[in-house]
């Protein structure tokens, strides 16, 4: 009976993949609100509840600032770059000898948002495009739900775990939410860096649409490795439309700034945050990519810091009690 129930426990949690995957991501936005608001409380004599409030209120105002300012050429440049698609889908058949290929970008795509879009699914959205943003308004509400009483469900979760072993659940509970915290924060750094770093740069060399290449490339940096290159392509397409010599400019440019990228702010993420072996993180996108679609490629790098906190934690120095250094901590612990 009991391995009937266990069971019958991982299909469940299977068949609700993508649900976890966007609990996950909604755990993200808590704690990206979290620290910010704990910025709030440092520096105001706001308490816990209205600086998570403030902090709301800054995002929202930040969004609205750059939808005033950028939003409008953004968007322009957005529809400039959908409009020219076709033109240069025809000029990139052209160049590469080969037909179709519009199609099967269309194909890889709808393969793609069919796996991604949970929420659009369970209510019956026929677009795309109304589906994600149903799971996008999910995480963000999920999450402001989660920022504002994290330690009800810390404590609920913590109630599952047996008695004897609740305090150690707790300092790993604790020890993941600190790695996280530190691998968000350097992350939206890079994301910052690349984006305005990629504007200029596209601006410069006379690229069309410069402001959109730079802003996906910003978002895209979200993702290590698989990112800067979904990236660097529809670039690279928009600047073959003006010229092989600017393409290659364009395709130097993304190379240079992810060196740059690499050699500044790694680093210094890497020495207060997480530092993951490369190789790691390859196989982790991929391995996500396969068990859960372009979700699981999303989020493979923060679920990647997750396992390899848990396994150095719960693994190496508590079962094999082999002295480390785990993200999160300034010090390994000393027995």
């Amino acid at each position: 009976m009991v391995a009937a129930g266990v069971v019958a426990a991982g299909l469940i949690l299977w068949e609700l993949a993508h649900l976890l995957l966007l609990v996950f991501a909604a755990i993200l936005f808590a704690i990206m609100l979290r620290a910010l608001s704990g910025l709030f409380a440092e520096h105001t004599p706001l308490g816990e509840k209205a600086s998570l409030a403030a902090a709301v209120l800054a995002i929202l105002l930040l969004l609205a600032g750059f939808s005033v300012l950028l939003g409008t050429q953004l968007m322009e440049q957005a529809t400039q770059l959908t409009d020219r698609i076709p033109e240069l889908l025809e000029s990139l058949e052209k160049r590469l000898g080969s037909e179709d290929i519009d199609e099967w970008i269309a194909e890889r795509a709808r393969s793609a948002f069919d796996d991604a879009t949970l929420v659009g699914d369970v209510a019956g959205y026929s677009s795309w495009a109304a589906g994600i943003a149903a799971n996008v308004l999910l995480v963000l509400v999920g999450g402001v739900y989660l920022a504002l009483h994290p330690g009800s469900y810390r404590e609920g979760f913590l109630m599952l775990v047996p008695a004897k072993a609740r305090d150690e659940a707790a300092q790993t509970v604790d020890l993941l939410g600190d790695a996280l915290r530190l691998w968000l924060l350097g992350q939206l750094l890079a994301m910052l860096f690349v984006g305005a770093l990629t504007t200029a740069g596209l601006w410069l060399l006379g690229v069309p649409s410069s402001l959109a290449l730079g802003f996906i490339a910003g978002l895209l940096e979200f993702i290590p490795f698989v990112g800067p290159i979904l990236s660097a392509a529809p670039a690279v397409a928009v600047a073959l439309a003006e010229g092989p010599v600017t393409a290659a400019w364009v395709l130097g440019l993304y190379v240079a700034v992810q060196q740059v990228e690499g050699a500044l702010i790694t680093p210094l993420v890497q020495q207060r945050a997480v530092d993951l072996p490369p190789a790691l993180t390859v196989f982790a996108i991929v391995a996500f990519g396969i068990l859960f679609g372009p979700l699981g490629v999303l989020l493979a790098t923060p679920l990647t810091v997750v396992c390899f906190v848990a396994v150095k934690k719960i693994w190496i120095r508590d079962t094999l009690e082999e002295e480390t250094t785990v993200p999160g901590e300034t010090e390994p612990e000393q027995e």
